[in-house]
């Protein structure tokens, strides 16, 4: 005799007459199947709960997650006016036109995905003992997603068509000059001469843009945003660089505004360390995440049972690449 059951999961098993589940081929009665399926759901609801401060893509750059399931490809366009208008004769009929001319990108989505698993003996001993599974197998499946979110975000994935911000070739890119010393190093040059570097960067998205578009934050390496936060301005005087930055500089309104940045060091031609001052708004730039990471329904494999897991992601989305501006060589 069998008897179907519907778990908390809504999946059917078949039980025979002693409790075994038929359906699933396994040696787990339908106590220990509910037992998977509640510890399931406390991992799950505790890998969100980590917090890994280190990988900051997601905080440096607006997240979209519009598109949703199901798609392949995300589409944006962008238009510039174009035309003339002129002074004419009350009898003109060439009148002079003016439209609006646009164009196409299209980016790929691609799948992230991960897994962590049971064993049935680890099943078993946490239901006889009424120890709760191990949560840390879920947590590192979710950082092992946010990190190649991350690596996508800044450095894009070339085989699979997606964009990164450190390999976006539309973004302009410059070389500090040479301080009084002979050096761009900021560590080699004096606080006049870094202030300087820092007002240049955002001045020219300012001024190459005809005044459209203006940044607002500041990504730096490490050593660059301490000597920043450390270095008085001038000899006499107890303010920092950093501080009279926000003081002084039109564009950076906080020092929150100015961020240090792990993966600027070395990132520049030659493994020079880079600076990027862009506007942090989600009209300028967006990272596409579809589908946030969603665990699977358990699949038996062999003597384990494997929580699958995947996310969706279409790369650091630059809409105008003049609104960032990056300088190599401090």
């Amino acid at each position: 005799m069998t008897t179907e059951v519907i778990l908390n999961n809504g999946e059917k098993v078949v039980l025979d007459g002693d409790g075994i589940v038929l359906l699933n081929k396994t040696a787990m009665d339908v106590n220990g199947a509910a037992f998977m399926q509640r510890e399931l759901e406390y991992i799950k609801a505790k890998s969100y709960d980590v917090k890994y401060p280190e990988l900051k893509a997601r905080s440096l750059f607006p997240v979209s997650n519009e598109a949703g399931a199901g798609v392949t490809s995300i589409t944006y366009r962008t238009y510039d006016q174009v035309g003339s208008a002129e002074i004419i004769n009350a009898y003109a009929n060439d009148l002079p036109r003016a439209d609006v001319s646009g164009k196409e990108t299209s980016i790929p989505v691609r799948t992230i995905g991960t897994s962590f698993g049971y064993t049935i003996t680890e099943l078993e001993a946490g239901q006889l003992t009424g120890r709760p599974l191990d949560v840390r197998r879920g947590a590192a499946a979710r950082k092992a997603v946010e990190i190649a979110i991350d690596n996508v975000a800044w450095n894009g994935d070339a085989e699979s068509g997606l964009p990164g911000l450190l390999t976006n070739p539309n973004i302009p890119v410059g070389n500090v000059p040479n301080g009084a010393g002979g050096s761009a190093l900021w560590a080699n040059k004096t606080p006049a001469e870094i202030l300087a570097d820092v007002n240049d960067i955002f001045n020219e998205i300012f001024q190459n843009t005809n005044m459209v578009e203006q940044g607002n934050t500041l990504l730096l390496p490490p050593e660059q945003w301490g000597i920043l936060a450390t270095t008085r301005v001038d000899a006499v005087s107890d303010m920092t660089i950093l501080t009279f930055i926000v003081r002084n500089n039109p564009y950076i309104q906080s020092e929150a505004d100015v961020i240090p940045v792990n993966q600027l060091t070395g990132a520049g031609t030659g493994g020079t360390d880079i600076m990027i001052a862009y506007d942090k708004s989600p009209e300028k730039l967006e990272l596409e995440i579809p589908v946030e990471l969603r665990f699977l329904p358990i699949q038996e494999r062999g003597l384990e049972f494997l929580i699958p897991g995947t996310s969706n992601i279409a790369g650091l989305n630059i809409y105008y690449p003049l609104s960032l501006n990056i300088k190599e060589g401090i």
